[in-house]
């Protein structure tokens, strides 16, 4: 009998969150044939002015755009939707009319699986975005999402102190030996909003986490969650 494919939802703050957060793991599901979906509900870079003017950044905010989809050429994800709520002021949208995006997007794929920020993020969007995909995806009888998986992102994860917001304890891995090198290359079409060593968000501080989040649990590379929910 052929078991039935997962549809995967991943939504995350800003363009690379998805990559960090999940990279190996999105193409691990499409080596598996299974579908995955990426919406990304923030723009990236108007954070870095005093006031938000989109038309200031226009040109990068273009080339951002192009780095998202060519890094999921790469991961080889069914689609990739990149809103645009401001960057770093999502607190200043109301949290419904996220919601509503993020249950358009639930409508139109219908996911039995979601992945999506932790609650405790330093980055006020991921907590924006964790919120609104906790909302929608109420465990109501007619909402086809049966599994919530929360990522971390290197640089705002480990960054908060952890009695200031619920601490990042993963107790879900999936084993990305054989896709972690695909999570590096696409992370290098994001190549300007990578670091040096040792900062976290470098190809090697994220070589090293994946390693240490495998060894944790008995393999060579893995991601790590926190399972916000699974229904059977």
């Amino acid at each position: 009998m052929k078991t039935m494919k997962n549809k995967v939802l991943v939504v995350a703050a800003h363009p690379d969150d998805e990559v960090l957060g999940c990279g190996a793991t999105i193409a691990k599901y499409i080596h598996d044939g299974d579908e995955v979906h990426v919406v990304i509900l923030a723009e990236g870079l108007t954070a870095r002015d005093a006031t938000r003017d989109r038309a200031v950044r226009e040109d990068e905010l273009s080339e951002l755009t192009q780095m998202a989809h060519k890094a999921h050429a790469i991961l080889g994800s069914n689609s990739l939707v990149l809103h645009n709520f401001p960057d770093n002021r999502m607190d200043s949208i109301d949290r419904l009319d996220v919601t509503k995006v993020v249950e358009s997007f639930v409508k139109k794929y219908e996911p039995n699986i979601i992945y999506t920020h932790h609650a405790g993020d330093v980055n006020i969007d991921h907590r924006r975005v964790h919120e609104a995909v906790v909302t929608a995806c109420r465990p109501m009888q007619d909402c086809p999402v049966r599994t919530i998986l929360f990522f971390e992102i290197a640089s705002s994860t480990e960054w908060q102190p952890s009695g200031s917001a619920p601490y990042f304890m993963p107790n879900w891995f999936v084993d990305v030996t054989s896709t972690l090198s695909l999570k590096i290359q696409a992370l290098h079409a994001y190549a300007p909003e990578m670091r040096e060593f040792p900062h976290p968000r470098s190809f090697k501080g994220l070589e090293v986490l994946a390693q240490w989040r495998g060894a944790m649990v008995g393999m060579h590379a893995a991601e790590a969650f926190m399972l916000g929910r699974c229904l059977k």
